[in-house]
């Protein structure tokens, strides 16, 4: 027997296929799907979330101080005029970051080799480059989606099967985190 489907695509297609839909999962919370795509996903998905639940807590918190441009009340940068030459104003802020141990570090850089970057738009602002974010999925992996699931051994996520699709009769099915 097989060891994964092969959802009738190449394997680069298919691998493909199964790391946009497995972002999908963990940006959006579920997706819909067919049911051999999600029983594939389910297994990527699974896997790096018990990669975040056994890592979440190796870190350490380091106070830095770091160089801020200074803004003005519309956002902008406050510039001085030095020498006959505008130049930005920078403020010293001391800042705490958490500082990941080498595991953490490992495991963040694995689930970099499969989540997709997903760049955040705001609706009133649909189609334009301006006040878009980059997500970052892994932190959301590491601080929302693996406290949650510090006490279960497995099962982070559900099928529901919804029925039959219109089109071709393949079974339609909702995966979701439990």
């Amino acid at each position: 027997m097989a060891k994964y489907r092969k959802l009738g695509k190449t394997s680069d297609q298919r691998k493909a296929l199964l790391r946009n839909q497995v972002t999908a999962l963990i940006y959006n919370g579920k997706i819909k799907t067919t049911e051999a795509r999600a029983k594939e996903i389910r297994k990527i998905a699974e896997g790096l979330v018990a990669m975040a639940v056994k890592e979440k807590d190796n870190f350490e918190t380091v106070k830095v101080t770091a160089k801020v441009a200074r803004k003005d009340a519309n956002g902008k940068r406050v510039k001085e005029v030095v020498n006959g030459k505008k130049v930005t104003v920078y403020d010293e802020v001391e800042k705490e970051i958490k500082k990941d141990l080498p595991s953490r570090l490992h495991a963040r850089r694995q689930m970099l080799k499969v989540l997709y970057g997903v760049t955040a738009v705001p609706t009133q602002a649909a189609g334009r480059k301006r006040n878009t974010k980059s997500v970052d999925l892994v932190a959301k992996l590491f601080d929302e989606i693996a406290p949650k699931y510090t006490s279960r051994n497995g099962g982070y996520t559900r099928i529901v099967k919804i029925g039959q699709r219109k089109g071709d009769g393949a079974m339609e099915v909702i995966i979701e985190f439990v």
